[in-house]
């Protein structure tokens, strides 16, 4: 059943108040539904800061971000490469030394569908690395600036946590037999709100209130996701699927997230938000289905101990 939390129209960022003083960081911000997060978010005064592996497409949005919203629009950026933990840790440095707050952190940065595999530097499968590991650390290095403002973490995972093996492969999970582009983006994406589901769990634990985690995901949106990293026929399928109406804009593709960052009538945090329409991919915004691999409690824990030895990175909660 579709959630009406929302109404009919479902979440839409007409919700929003002025959002003057309150700052967010958002992976990958400076195309698709990172980069309309950040539009809509300067739009009611928020300071942003994008969080980016290429420095000439990051200006490039500032200039475009100043042009709409003027001069004085708070929106700087910060070098962060994902897939290399070291440039994690320096980006982390940046934002400790020149943000004093954080209102939220939205984990919308992400590869998908590589067609050969690849390692990161530090020897990870690719989107493993990059989508889980490398965030996996950044909110670890970030969380304590994140709990004083009382602030949130946003994971913006995808449907495709529902493919492949709906597992994490530990005794393999750089993928050195079976490769499959789908299947292992998929793993990569089920870590993440596996990820997020434990966070809430040891934040319980520590009976700890400060900091809101939440999992969403922007459905079938025209994005630069597909376009980036995936091969020459997926990005051909993918051309030919934004022309028809199983496909909605990057702008709301961008609506779950901003609003798991916003939202104040957000109290479940054990759900995932994104599209209620056709098969959950486009319409209203809010709360979706949530499978239960998703958080099955023995993997996440593995996982977690897992993803702690490969980041080189103790939680303290």
């Amino acid at each position: 059943m579709a959630d009406t939390t929302f109404g009919p129209r479902g979440w839409t960022p007409e919700r929003l108040g002025d959002l003057s003083g309150k700052t967010y960081l958002i992976t990958g911000a400076n195309a698709g539904a990172g980069f309309q997060a950040a539009r809509t978010l300067l739009k009611k005064n928020a300071k942003v800061v994008m969080l980016n592996r290429s420095v000439e497409k990051s200006e490039a949005a500032i200039v475009d971000l100043k042009q709409e919203f003027g001069a004085k629009a708070d929106v700087s950026f910060i070098l962060l490469d994902l897939s290399a933990l070291d440039s994690v840790r320096r980006a982390a440095d940046e934002v400790l030394k020149t943000v004093p707050r954080i209102d939220a952190l939205i984990n919308n940065a992400a590869i998908a569908q590589v067609p050969s595999r690849n390692l990161t530097v530090d020897g990870f499968e690719s989107q493993l690395g990059t989508n889980h590991y490398g965030h996996f650390l950044l909110n670890g290095l970030l969380f304590d600036r994140i709990a004083e403002s009382k602030g949130r973490i946003v994971v913006v995972a995808s449907l495709g946590y529902n493919m492949g093996l709906k597992t994490i492969k530990f005794d393999d999970m750089n993928w050195e037999e079976g490769y499959g582009a789908n299947t292992a983006y998929s793993q990569s994406k089920l870590a993440q709100m596996m990820f997020a589901y434990e966070l809430q769990d040891r934040l319980a634990a520590a009976g700890r209130h400060d900091v809101g985690v939440f999992t969403c995901h922007p459905g079938s949106s025209a994005t630069s996701l597909i376009t980036t990293s995936g091969s020459r026929t997926m990005r051909i399928i993918w051309w030919l699927m934004t022309k028809t109406p199983l496909v909605q804009t990057a702008e709301q593709g961008s609506y779950p997230e901003v609003m798991c960052a916003t939202e104040s009538a957000l109290t479940e945090q054990r759900a995932l938000y994104g599209p209620t329409g056709r098969m959950e991919t486009v319409g209203p915004v809010g709360k979706g289905t949530l499978n239960p691999h998703a958080y099955d409690k023995t993997v996440m824990a593995r996982l977690w101990d897992e993803s702690e030895a490969a980041t080189e990175f103790q939680w303290k909660l």
